[in-house]
């Protein structure tokens, strides 16, 4: 007790070299501590930006390709599903339901998705959230859109504004429009911080009575287009979607109905499990994030040496000090432990402060990453990683302190007592 009390005294007496010390941790701290929060609340975003489904179905090509086009609306599919495969599985034995997709087309630079009421009634994000709407309702009608959150606000969208989609993908306005069938804003769905949001919803019979008068990818002569008053679902067809999403009945059904689609006669399909394409896309990306860690070790590296330069350069003021407490007995065991403890004491402060705050900074940024990059981070208590880094920055605080502390007892008594002039 008598050690820390000195210990705790001397740190006092030296308020600016004790302060900026632990600033110094603080911020080290706080940044390795706040890059593996970001990490692993970005991996949990990520890997929850599509829940409750044990499937995704499309064509057969690359797992990872069929992912990035059916749930992050990235890229495009090599090629579509028939209708009739996609009825034939709605009604399988092991289904309880399905959300199709029809990809391929958009609006302002956002992608328009052609899908079922299906997908407002089971779509799930974030382990069990379900789609709501902040605005309207689901469409009913051929011509009926619903926007996601992002779109809504970046084009100042409101219910009941007509859009005009874009056919293909493009970035802007785009060259081959449906001006002769525009859509109409009937929803506006709540914010979700998943693709969802920069997505503009159509239902399939829309997407099929766009392309009503195509013909070989190109659209009709001026005056040869179909009236929309004359379109109806009793005259339209859907004859293809682009993927669509499954929900088993049981889990035991998954891998069976897995294989049985794989293995599809009719037509070459492929199923993949979401969560183990999304682990092997994480791990495709992960070189990021380890270059991250290592820049961020490097900097709590920088930091520690400040602490053992900031004690170690304090020795020359410290030298009556440290020759008194040799004087009146202090053997070496409890000269290097009095250091030691206070380097220890400099870095679990500068640890408790860094930790304290970037959690507290994480809580107040949380609505504003989540709105500003879509991207929801939990503040969640620190991963095994997380506590392993603060226990290793309190460890390396105690081991350089034992430098300064070697150093001060090796130190001269006569030197100590002298008066240098």
């Amino acid at each position: 007790m008598i050690l820390l009390s000195l210990a705790w005294h001397s740190l006092k007496n030296r308020r600016l070299t004790t302060g900026l010390t632990v600033v110094s941790i603080a911020l080290s701290v706080a940044l390795l501590v706040g890059v593996d929060l970001v990490r692993v609340g970005a991996r949990d975003s990520f890997a929850n930006t599509i829940s409750q489904t044990d499937l995704i179905v499309g064509a057969r090509g690359g797992s990872l390709t069929l992912l990035l086009y059916s749930v992050f609306h990235m890229g495009s599919a090599t090629n579509n599903v028939s209708y009739q495969s996609y009825l034939h599985f709605k009604n399988h034995a092991a289904v309880e339901w399905t959300i199709p997709y029809s990809l391929g087309d958009s609006h302002r630079g956002f992608r328009v998705v052609g899908t079922t009421n299906d997908f407002y009634e089971h779509f799930h994000y974030h382990r069990d959230r379900k789609i709501e709407f902040a605005e309207g309702r689901m469409p009913d009608g051929i011509f009926d859109t619903v926007l996601g959150w992002d779109v809504a606000q970046a084009l100042h969208y409101k219910i009941g504004d007509p859009i005009v989609v874009t056919h293909g993908i493009s970035e802007g306005r785009g060259i081959l429009q449906h001006d002769d069938k525009p859509f109409h804003v009937v929803g506006i769905l709540a914010r979700t911080a998943t693709p969802v949001d920069r997505s503009v919803y159509v239902t399939l019979y829309g997407i099929s009575a766009m392309h009503i008068d195509w013909a070989d990818g190109g659209p009709p002569m001026p005056g040869e287009e179909t009236p929309v008053s004359k379109i109806t679902k009793d005259n339209l067809e859907i004859k293809q979607i682009t993927a669509f999403l499954v929900r088993c009945k049981s889990r035991i059904d998954t891998l069976g109905l897995q294989r049985e689609i794989n293995t599809f006669e009719d037509e070459p399909l492929m199923a993949i499990i979401p969560g183990v394409a999304l682990s092997e896309l994480w791990n495709t990306i992960g070189y990021a994030e380890e270059a991250l860690t290592v820049v961020t070790f490097f900097v709590l590296v920088v930091g520690l040496l400040g602490m053992l330069v900031s004690l170690y350069t304090s020795l020359n003021e410290r030298r009556r000090e440290m020759a008194i407490l040799r004087a009146v007995g202090a053997g070496p065991r409890k000269v290097i432990f009095l250091l030691v403890l206070e380097s220890g004491l400099l870095a679990l402060a500068g640890t408790f402060l860094g930790v304290t705050g970037i959690y507290a900074v994480s809580a107040l940024t949380q609505p504003l990453v989540e709105h500003r990059f879509g991207m929801f981070i939990p503040v969640t208590p620190p991963s095994t990683t997380g506590y392993v880094y603060i226990c290793a920055v309190v460890v390396a605080g105690l081991l350089i302190g034992t430098v300064p502390a070697v150093k001060a007892y090796r130190n001269a008594l006569a030197d100590g007592l002298s008066i240098r002039v």
